[in-house]
């Protein structure tokens, strides 16, 4: 294993939108993006779009829902470049249940892929972690305003907020915050909640000092 001597942002549940939007942001600041989708196609494809902009970028294919998968995929990254700087989590499931359809099954199946792989991939991360690391959640208003008829999804969002309490508080005496940004609003092509706005906010949130660190942040839009 060599230590690169570009940080790497590894962004977990990537895609078309907000997760290349995020990948973009960081490349622009002289990061290496490593983003991963459910298949290693869908994941080459971003990469590739980003490497036609002349950033540096790679591609990999995960199953969010097995935690052997999540540990294999983020240690091979580690691996490969001696570090991670960013642990970008950005997955949730879509399913229009409400509360008298949705079964208990269907709804730990969600919370997995929701939340609960935000723990194998950092631990997975943590040896590749140095001080000032970071960890960067996309948090949404469904955490606080559920909509009945996506019940799992408001669950999954109160979950992983909650998680990156502990995260932080765990990570904090080794100089590694962690922090959700919830997004109090839907994700739309133009306007202020357009993902390169929302990537930018995400980029000044990992970027506060340690005095001004809190472990959530709102963006209002």
């Amino acid at each position: 294993m060599t230590q690169s001597d570009q940080p790497v942002l590894v962004v977990l549940g990537g895609g078309p939108g907000l997760g290349l939007s995020v990948a973009r942001r960081f490349a622009r600041e002289g990061y290496l993006a490593v983003l991963t989708t459910d298949s290693d196609e869908g994941a080459d494809d971003l990469a590739e779009t980003l490497r036609g902009e002349g950033f540096a970028a790679e591609g990999s294919g995960i199953d969010l829902t097995d935690p052997d998968d999540v540990t294999r995929v983020v240690k091979a990254v580690g691996e490969r470049h001696g570090r991670i700087d960013v642990l970008h989590f950005n997955p949730s499931a879509w399913r229009e249940k409400n509360p008298l359809e949705l079964t208990v099954p269907e709804l730990l199946e969600d919370l997995t892929l929701g939340a609960g792989a935000l723990l194998p991939a950092l631990q997975a991360a943590r040896p590749y972690f140095a001080d000032g690391g970071r960890i960067l959640v996309t948090g949404s208003v469904a955490a606080d305003k559920p909509w009945h008829r996506a019940a799992s999804l408001g669950v999954q969002k109160a979950a992983v907020r909650n998680l990156v309490t502990s995260v932080d508080a765990a990570l904090k005496p080794d100089g590694i915050r962690a922090v959700a940004v919830q997004i109090n609003g839907s994700l739309a092509k133009d306007g202020p909640f357009a993902p390169p706005l929302i990537a930018d906010a995400m980029w000044a949130a990992v970027t506060r000092s340690a005095e001004e660190w809190t472990p959530h942040v709102a963006y209002d839009g």
